[in-house]
């Protein structure tokens, strides 16, 4: 009877360490977008939103830099296939 309680309490810790994970990579994720949504909000005059104030882009253009870099390394590989794969697998 002990090794069927133990067996159990097993499994229930591998099925509670499994949803942490699952619970870190959904908030990974939504980090992810949260920060493109934070790009395009900012820089949507490139792609036709109506651009932020002037004063408060300048401002939050320093929090930017880093999806700043990801959008000018994306579009160095505009027209390469195999470049805008490495992109969207996010390989540096």
């Amino acid at each position: 009877m002990s090794k069927l309680t133990e067996l159990i309490k097993k499994a229930f810790l591998v099925a509670q360490q499994v949803n942490r994970e699952r619970a870190t990579e959904m908030l990974e994720f939504e980090l992810k977008e949260l920060e493109n949504i934070f790009a395009l909000l900012l820089m949507g005059g490139l792609v036709g939103f109506p651009s932020p104030p002037v004063p408060l882009a300048m401002e939050l253009l320093p929090y930017m830099e880093h999806e700043l870099g990801i959008m000018f390394s994306r579009s160095d590989f505009a027209q390469d296939p195999l470049g805008a794969l490495m992109g969207i697998l996010d390989i540096d």
